[in-house]
C-alpha cells in the first residue's frame, strides 16, 4: 500500500514573498491537492542572522491571503536543534561526517596551489583537506563524505545526475558559527514529517543529490521530487528577496495567483470567486501533470 502525500512548503523568514516565492508554494500546494494529500508549511529560520523578526507571520498571512492553508500547525526550525544534532551525531559514529577546520581562505589556497581559482557563481569545491584528520587544527565545521554518483528523476526535469565528490566535495552540515547547515535540516525535517513529495523551485535542484546522499547515510526514505519553472527579475536574474524582489502585491490576490498559474503552465481559469479558481487549479495541474508523466 503506498504511503500517504504529504507535501510541504518551506519558506525562509528573511523577507516577504515574492512573485517567484509564491509560483513554489502554489505548486507545492495543487500537487498536494490533486494527489488528495496534505499540504504542510516549515518556516526555514535555522539562518537565524538572516531571519527577520515577525517576517514567519507576515508570510502565512500571504499565504493565508491566497487561500493556501496549511493542513498542520506551522513548524520553525528554530526549535528542532536537538534532531539535528542527534542525526549529526549518528553520522560522525558512523564515520559519514567528520570535523573540519578549513576556512574559505584555506580552501581556495588549496585550489590555487594547484593552479585553480574559484569562479565567481560557481561552487567553491572542497578539496578534501581535513579528510584524514585536522592535523593539530581547531575544528570549525563538520562535513559529510561526499561519495558517488548520485543518479535521481524529477517528475518536470526528467532524468537527472551529480557527481557530489567531483562536483561539490565534501558539504557542510554544522557551520563554523555553530548554526545547522540547510542540506542536514531539510533533510532531517522532510523525514521527521513523513514528506512523501518535496515540489520547490528549479533554484534548488542542484541541492538534491546532496540531500538523497545525506537521506542515504541517515538510513532515510527519499521523496519524489519536482523542480518549478522560476521567475526572473527585468536584469535577466533569478527573482529573490537577495536581489531586492518586492513583496507580493496582494490588493488583489487572486490575479497574484493567476501570475504565478501561468509561470506553472496553468491556462486562464474564469472563476467568480478565489475558492474556484482553485478549484479549477487544481484540475488544471492534474492534467499537466498527467501529461508530464507520459513524457518523463
Amino acid at each position: 500500500m503506498a504511503s500517504p502525500y504529504r507535501g510541504r512548503f518551506a519558506p525562509s523568514p528573511t523577507g516577504p514573498l515574492h512573485a517567484g516565492s509564491l509560483v513554489a508554494a502554489l505548486a507545492s500546494w495543487l500537487d498536494a491537492r490533486a494527489h488528495g494529500g496534505a499540504w504542510l508549511v516549515r518556516i526555514e529560520d535555522v539562518d537565524s542572522p538572516r531571519c527577520l523578526a515577525g517576517m514567519d507571520g507576515l508570510i502565512l498571512g500571504q499565504l493565508a491571503a491566497c487561500g493556501l492553508h496549511p493542513d498542520e500547525p506551522p513548524c520553525w526550525q528554530s526549535a528542532r536543534g536537538d534532531a539535528y544534532a542527534a542525526a549529526l551525531q549518528a553520522l560522525v559514529e558512523r564515520g559519514a561526517a567528520y570535523p573540519c577546520a578549513c576556512s574559505r581562505s584555506n580552501i581556495e589556497a588549496a585550489w590555487a596551489a594547484h593552479g585553480i581559482a574559484h569562479q565567481r557563481f560557481g561552487e567553491r569545491i572542497y578539496p578534501g583537506t581535513c579528510r584524514n584528520g585536522l592535523q593539530g587544527r581547531p575544528a570549525r565545521a563538520l562535513r559529510l563524505r561526499a561519495e558517488g554518483v548520485v543518479d535521481w528523476h524529477d517528475r518536470r526535469l526528467g532524468a537527472q545526475r551529480q557527481d557530489v565528490g567531483a562536483e561539490v566535495g565534501d558539504f557542510v552540515l554544522r557551520r563554523a558559527d555553530g548554526l545547522w547547515a540547510y542540506q542536514l535540516a531539510v533533510v532531517v525535517d522532510d523525514a521527521a514529517q513523513a514528506i512523501s513529495h518535496v515540489v520547490r523551485g528549479e533554484d534548488l535542484a542542484d541541492n538534491t543529490a546532496r540531500q538523497i546522499l545525506l537521506q542515504r547515510a541517515l538510513n532515510l526514505a527519499t521523496p519524489a521530487y519536482l523542480h518549478t519553472p522560476l521567475v526572473y527579475a527585468a536584469d535577466g536574474h533569478k527573482l529573490s528577496k537577495q536581489n531586492g524582489a518586492e513583496a507580493l502585491d496582494l490588493e488583489d490576490p487572486r490575479a497574484a495567483l493567476q501570475a504565478a498559474g501561468a509561470v506553472l503552465g496553468l491556462p486562464m481559469l474564469e472563476a467568480a470567486t478565489q475558492a474556484e479558481w482553485l478549484a479549477a487549479a487544481v484540475a488544471a495541474w492534474a492534467g499537466i501533470m498527467a501529461s508530464l508523466s507520459t513524457r518523463n
